[in-house]
């Protein structure tokens, strides 16, 4: 039985960081065990120019711990008014690494999103020209479309005819939840890859409804069927590169999670590690656990991965973690997996004090 496994230190290639006082106090659970994130750019207002990134990536770093090391991945925010050319200039000084597209309406902050997607079309040609990623939330947003079924409608309706329209992109599927978005990706070539989240592995809609609405396991993509967890498990312990993790780890106060109109989003970057070592153990693939959290993600992204190394240690006791982590922001509720994980994640004395 493997007690302890020693992997390349993690990237988490789909986070939110919020900004201000939240940043401030939810930002040292990413830097304490991640090398690098894809920092998601749906602040109120959006990160939308190369301005607007320069100024985020320069409040991220000044609230990463002295004793932390942490780079974040900074994306711009696509909307049917975004200039190639300034994204291009942002490209090409290095400062971003993808551009997200919104839905309008799909998700947390996603107002200013894309409608018309024939409006961006100069865009995605530039960044095809260019090799720059284009992160999707892929869900139509339209009233007649079943909240459960807007990711499988999103991949016939719009993610299909765009990729066939832009050959060359390189697009991921981020947060995918059900067995399309799993078999699509399996079958979309080198340019297509999809990110998993740590609490989409763990439950599934009937965690959210079943006994009462449980509204911390409220997130968008919303969690589906027992069928289609099943198949995000098994994409994400196959070990194929076109998996990788993204937690989606979205914070809001418990304020704004515990009311009428409650916020989509679940906070996982704290304990995502001790969760997934448990549960690549029961898939009894703690082998691939490396690729799914260190390697696929930068050979996607055309990064090295991250030199340092992590210790994973099975313990006696099952490690413990804070229920809340208070920020000036108000108090954010961490997610509860409905199990206990014995494993506890240490990085090596390197990845400190640099």
């Amino acid at each position: 039985m493997t007690t302890q496994l020693t992997i390349r230190r993690p990237d988490d290639w789909h986070l939110h960081l919020r900004d201000g006082e939240m940043l401030k106090g939810i930002l040292p659970s990413t830097s304490a065990h991640f090398g690098r994130a894809i920092i998601m750019p749906n602040l109120v207002p959006p990160v939308v120019t190369k301005a607007d990134a320069e100024a985020y990536h320069d409040r991220i770093r000044a609230a990463i711990p002295a004793d932390h090391t942490f780079e974040p991945l900074m994306t711009l925010y696509l909307t049917e008014d975004t200039n190639p050319d300034d994204l291009q200039a942002a490209a090409d000084s290095g400062l971003i690494k993808a551009v997200k597209l919104y839905p309008a309406g799909a998700t947390t902050n996603s107002q200013s999103g894309v409608r018309n997607f024939s409006k961006i079309a100069p865009v995605l040609e530039r960044m095809a020209e260019i090799g720059l990623p284009l992160c999707v939330h892929g869900e139509v947003t339209d009233s007649d479309v079943d909240i459960f079924d807007r990711e499988a409608v999103f991949i016939d309706r719009v993610l299909e005819p765009l990729r066939n329209h832009h050959k060359d992109l390189r697009v991921i599927m981020e947060h995918i939840t059900t067995k399309d978005g799993v078999d699509y990706a399996k079958q979309g070539g080198e340019n297509l890859a999809a990110t998993i989240t740590t609490h989409h592995l763990i439950i599934n809609r009937n965690d959210i409804l079943a006994g009462g609405i449980k509204p911390h396991f409220y997130c968008l993509p919303v969690a589906k069927r027992e069928e289609h967890r099943l198949a995000l498990r098994a994409a994400a312990v196959s070990g194929s590169d076109r998996f990788f993790l993204g937690t989606d780890s979205a914070p809001h106060n418990d304020d704004n999670k515990l009311c009428a109109c409650g916020c989509a989003g679940i906070f996982t970057a704290i304990n995502t590690m001790s969760c997934l070592a448990h549960v690549f153990e029961e898939e009894a693939a703690l082998d691939k656990l490396e690729a799914f959290t260190s390697l696929n993600g930068p050979k996607f992204y055309n990064l090295p991965a991250n030199s340092e190394r992590m210790t994973l240690i099975k313990r006696d006791k099952p490690t413990i973690f804070p229920k809340q982590i208070i920020t000036g922001a108000g108090n954010v509720t961490v997610f509860d997996p409905g199990f206990k994980s014995h494993w506890d994640a240490t990085l090596t004395a390197d990845c400190r004090n640099n």
